[in-house]
C-alpha cells in the first residue's frame, strides 16, 4: 500500500512579504517622520517668513536641544521600565522635587559660608539622592510586595508632590547664585557673527551690545551632561548584564527567574535608575531658570512616555531601545518648535502628538499581529 502524500504546510501567499515589509517600517517609520518634518517644517516656516526665517537655523537648534533635555532624560528610565515591563509614573514630580531640593539646599550651603561652586554641586548631590531614594523605595514595593508598578508610582507621585510643595511653600525658589544661572546657560561653542567672528570653544567671547546680541550659543551644558548619560544608557542596555537582565524580566520574568535572573535586585536598581535621571533632570532645570520649581516636570510626564512609545519601545515589555528613546524626544521637540514658529493654537500641539503616539502604537500593533500570524503558519 502506498504511503500517504506528507503534506507540506501551507503558506499564505505574500505573508513573509508583508512581514517584511511591516517590520522593516515599524524599525524605520520614526527615522522617517523625523526627516519628514524637519523637511516639512523648514518649507513651512520659510514659506510664511518670505523667506526671512530658515528652520534649522543655530538658534533654533540651541532651542530644540533645550526642548529636549528634560523629556529625554525622564525618557531614559523610562526606557529602561517600559523594557523590563513596569511603568513609572512618579518621574515628573521626582524631577519636581529634585529641583527644589537642590535649589534648598545651595541657598543654604552659600548662606552657612559655603563657596559658591562647592555649595551648588553638593546640592546637586543631595537633590540626586533624595531623587533617588524614591526609586529605590517604589522598587523595593514594586519586588517585594508584588505590587503592580503602576499603583506604586502614581502614589510616589504624590508623596514626592508633597514633599516639594512642603520644601517650597508652594513658591519658585529663587535669589541663587550668578554662577548656577552660568552652569545652565553657557555653552560649548559660541558662534560670533559678522567680521572677526567665527566659533569659539568653552569660553564666552568678551564681546557686548549687538555683538553679543547677534552672538549664536551652540551646546548648552545640559545639553552636554545629556549627551554623556544618553552614551552611558546606550552602553548599559546594550553592553552589559545589566541590559541583558532588563530585556529579560520585561520579555518572560518567570522565565527570567527560573535562569538566574535576580528578578526582584533588577527591579530594584531599574526603577532606582528611572528616579536618578529625573533628578538629573530637575537639577539641571534649577540651573537652566535659576530657581527651584515643584512643577517643574509636571508637564513633562506624558510626554517622556511618548517619546518611549514613538520610539519604538513595547508597552508589553521586552523590546525597545534608547535610539529610538532619542528621536521620540527629538520628533517631540521638533513637533512643538515647529509648531509655535507657525503660530499653531497650544492646544492644538496635544492634538497633534496625540495622534503620532497613537499611530506609533497601531505600528507597533501591526509588527506584532502580522510577525504572529507567519509565525503560526
Amino acid at each position: 500500500m502506498a504511503e500517504p502524500e506528507t503534506q507540506e504546510p501551507v503558506t499564505e501567499p505574500g505573508l513573509e512579504r508583508r512581514k517584511r515589509i511591516v517590520l522593516g517600517v515599524s524599525r524605520a517609520w520614526a527615522w522617517v517622520f523625523l526627516i519628514g518634518l524637519i523637511i516639512f517644517f523648514t518649507i513651512s516656516v520659510y514659506a510664511r517668513t518670505d523667506g526671512e526665517v530658515f528652520f534649522l537655523n543655530l538658534r533654533n537648534i540651541q532651542s530644540i536641544l533645550n526642548t529636549i533635555v528634560p523629556v529625554l532624560l525622564l525618557g531614559l528610565g523610562q526606557t529602561f521600565v517600559i523594557i523590563s515591563g513596569g511603568i513609572d509614573l512618579s518621574v515628573g514630580w521626582v524631577m519636581g522635587l529634585s529641583s527644589v531640593v537642590s535649589a534648598k539646599s545651595t541657598l543654604l550651603l552659600v548662606d552657612a559660608g559655603v563657596p559658591v561652586y562647592p555649595a551648588i554641586f553638593v546640592g546637586f548631590g543631595i537633590a540626586l539622592a533624595a531623587a533617588s531614594s524614591v526609586g529605590l523605595i517604589s522598587g523595593i514595593i514594586i519586588a517585594k510586595l508584588s505590587v503592580p508598578s503602576f499603583i506604586v508610582t502614581l502614589g510616589m507621585a504624590f508623596v514626592a508632590r508633597g514633599v516639594a510643595l512642603m520644601i517650597s511653600e508652594g513658591r519658585t525658589i529663587g535669589g541663587l547664585p550668578q554662577q548656577l544661572r552660568d552652569l545652565g546657560n553657557e555653552s560649548l561653542v559660541y558662534w560670533r557673527h559678522g567680521e572677526g567672528g567665527g566659533p569659539s570653544f568653552v569660553f564666552k567671547p568678551e564681546v557686548a551690545g549687538e555683538a553679543l546680541r547677534s552672538m549664536d550659543r551652540l551646546l548648552s551644558w545640559p545639553a552636554v551632561v545629556t549627551v554623556i548619560i544618553v552614551a552611558i544608557a546606550v552602553f548599559l542596555l546594550h553592553k552589559t548584564q545589566f541590559g541583558r537582565h532588563t530585556y529579560a524580566i520585561g520579555g518572560n520574568r518567570e522565565a527570567s527567574v527560573r535562569a538566574g535572573v535576580p528578578a526582584d535586585r533588577q527591579t530594584i536598581k531599574i526603577f532606582t535608575l528611572s528616579a536618578f535621571t529625573a533628578g538629573l533632570a530637575g537639577v539641571l532645570y534649577t540651573a537652566r531658570f535659576t530657581g527651584g520649581s515643584s512643577i517643574a516636570g509636571e508637564p513633562l510626564l506624558l510626554n517622556s512616555i511618548a517619546a518611549v512609545i514613538i520610539g519604538g519601545v513595547s508597552m508589553y515589555g521586552g523590546r525597545g531601545n534608547i535610539m529610538g528613546t532619542v528621536i521620540g524626544a527629538l520628533i517631540i521637540a521638533i513637533l512643538v518648535t515647529g509648531l509655535i514658529m507657525l503660530q499653531v493654537d497650544p492646544f492644538i500641539q496635544f492634538v497633534i502628538i496625540g495622534i503620532v503616539v497613537i499611530l506609533a502604537v497601531l505600528i507597533d500593533q501591526a509588527r506584532d499581529l502580522v510577525a504572529g500570524r507567519a509565525e503560526s503558519q
